[in-house]
């Protein structure tokens, strides 16, 4: 059962979770976002200690992505073209520590 439901999730497998991906990659990339910046440290604790053990250079990376697509948000606007095509919206860095820390470490 396990695996089904993995199948469906699994872009590579799935048409529906294909375009999924592509559609959020796109909506991410417009901003300049990753998706990892849409964790929420407030919301879950884990967030919290995982973004205070990544080095600063990252965090700063991060904040500065949140700030660049608050600002465009609010003017209505998008990256340049040429900026967007620059975009890796699902490079993680949060998941190496998150996993982490959920094992124990």
């Amino acid at each position: 059962m396990a695996s089904f439901l993995q199948s469906l999730v699994d872009p590579r497998k799935n048409w529906l979770a294909k375009q999924h991906m592509k559609t959020l990659s796109s909506r991410l990339s417009r901003y300049g976002l990753r998706y990892d910046d849409l964790y929420d440290p407030y919301y879950e604790l884990d967030i919290k200690e995982a973004l205070n053990r990544l080095p600063r250079e990252i965090v700063d990376a991060r904040n500065q992505r949140l700030k660049r697509a608050m600002d465009l948000s609010m003017k209505h606007e998008y990256l340049p073209d040429d900026l967007q095509a620059m975009q890796t919206p699902f490079r993680s860095y949060l998941q190496e520590m998150l996993a982490l820390l959920k094992s124990g470490n």
